[in-house]
């Protein structure tokens, strides 16, 4: 049984199910004029995302001692090599203020290391170490098997669609 949620009403401290919450929000929007497969195709995108991020998280990040936001960091500068901190904001989907923290914790540990743009000191490259390099390559394969068995219930042809549909929300939410 899917454990979603917690109410404070009827029942506190209760824990409803995936379906309930579902059921509980149909209800509650009945006599309201709302597009509610929008709501519900929104609302299952982001308990998606979250549920991957938590379970990849502990299942390969946390032996790593690794956040999923240091894990993107680390992602990004393996993928583009030396590049600019202001794009690697960009590119995570962080704020500059939370990547020098996170750099600040990657550089500690020897994962990544900074230096000052030659051409404008008022700018930071940041690059992967060899030990960062490293740890990339080991365990980006990890990371993919879990990818991997994260999808293992669709069907090729269910994960091309998702992947196509996807894709598609972010192209347009991106164009505005």
């Amino acid at each position: 049984m899917t454990r979603y949620a917690q109410s404070a009403d009827a029942n506190p401290g209760a824990q409803h199910t995936l379906e309930e919450t579902e059921r509980a929000v149909a209800d509650r929007l009945a006599s309201m004029s709302v597009d509610v497969p929008a709501m519900a195709a929104v609302s299952n995108v982001y308990r998606a995302a979250g549920a991957v991020r938590n379970h990849l998280e502990r299942t390969v990040l946390a032996p790593h001692d690794l956040t999923w936001t240091s894990w993107v960091v680390l992602w990004v500068v393996w993928i583009w090599g030396e590049i600019e901190t202001r794009h690697v904001a960009d590119e995570a989907g962080i704020s500059k203020g939370t990547l020098t923290g996170v750099a600040n914790t990657l550089e500690g540990r020897r994962l990544l290391k900074r230096r000052t743009h030659p051409d404008d000191a008022r700018r930071v490259l940041l690059s992967l170490t060899a030990s960062g390099r490293r740890t990339m390559d080991k365990l980006f394969p990890e990371f993919n098997a879990a990818e991997s068995h994260v999808i293992d219930e669709l069907s090729p042809k269910e994960r091309d669609v998702l992947t196509r549909a996807l894709r598609k929300i972010v192209l347009h939410v991106e164009r505005e």
